[in-house]
């Protein structure tokens, strides 16, 4: 099985509170709190190292709070590449209690200096034929020259070997001329790909735009996700879209499910030779494991033979 390179562009510290009640215009006392390091590539390697696969995030960390990040996934035994910015990474705050939909607050997105992503993009170009690489999650000023030589040296790994993708924007448009072998991405960011409102896009809907746009494109297999509604999906050859529903649960926090999806996904496409539907089968429970539980990419594997 070849090495999978997740790459974080956007990397989070992220501290989670848990109140009894809550309400705008007071103050607040949490009655329980604690601190992970975020990011899409750092959940999927989470989940890829612990199904065991050899699997490395590649990420930005940057000042005192980029150092906690990184000796967070030191302390949790995930497999990084750090490459150092100057600039302080972002922080989040996640806020449940009983009776609310659990609500993220995002600080600005980080600022990467240049010379990070340029030794990011040596990285790639070093790596060996055959790895994966999965560009997860935004990428805050990815039409800035900065990024270019990031952008060419993704394009130069994609043809070598596979490269899958979980991102929005114009990350996204640009990516998806790279022959991509997997897109995963949510019924929102679809609709901005294929430039339709989402209230538009229906189950109905995607029936016929998601082969559409696929067949258009030069992407082997598609995903589109809605939260704990139908999944969508398509693959090249395929006479029509399928959907899937995914399993039924009592949900503690939906935090991280899309990119366990993405990562059992990728488990099941690389390592066992599945087919899309197969393999989106294959991860759609360990996606409903995630949300039933209040971490990310850290529920029992036991249940799945892990």
């Amino acid at each position: 099985m070849p090495r999978i390179l997740t790459l974080t562009a956007n990397l989070l510290a992220e501290t989670t509170y848990t109140y009894d009640a809550w309400a705008e215009g007071a103050t607040q006392r949490a009655r329980a709190e604690f601190f992970q390091v975020g990011g899409k590539g750092i959940n999927v390697t989470r989940l890829l190292a612990r199904l065991g696969l050899d699997s490395v995030a590649l990420y930005f960390p940057g000042g005192s709070t980029g150092e906690r990040c990184a000796g967070w996934l030191r302390k949790h035994a995930v497999p990084t590449e750090p490459f150092v910015t100057p600039h302080e990474t972002r922080t989040g705050a996640v806020v449940r209690a009983p009776g609310r939909a659990e609500t993220t607050f995002l600080g600005l997105d980080n600022v990467i200096d240049a010379r990070a992503i340029l030794a990011c993009a040596r990285f790639l170009d070093a790596q060996e034929p055959g790895t994966i690489l999965a560009v997860c999650g935004s990428i805050p000023a990815w039409q800035d020259k900065a990024w270019k030589p990031l952008g060419e040296a993704i394009r130069r790994l994609a043809a070598r070997g596979p490269l899958t993708v979980d991102t929005y924007g114009p990350p996204l448009a640009e990516l998806v001329s790279m022959s991509a072998a997997l897109v995963k991405i949510n019924r929102k960011e679809f609709a901005g790909l294929a430039g339709v409102p989402q209230a538009e896009l229906t189950d109905a809907r995607m029936a016929d735009l998601l082969p559409t746009i696929a067949r258009a494109s030069t992407v082997a297999r598609w995903v589109v996700t809605d939260g704990p509604n139908t999944v969508w999906l398509y693959e090249t050859g395929a006479a029509a879209a399928t959907s899937i529903a995914p399993p039924a649960i009592e949900e503690a926090s939906p935090t991280g499910s899309g990119d366990v999806l993405h990562a059992g996904t990728l488990y099941a496409l690389f390592e066992r030779g599945d087919s899309l539907e197969a393999a989106v089968r294959f991860a759609l429970p360990l996606a409903a494991a995630n949300a039933a539980s209040e971490g990310v990419a850290d529920f029992d594997l036991t249940p799945f033979g892990f």
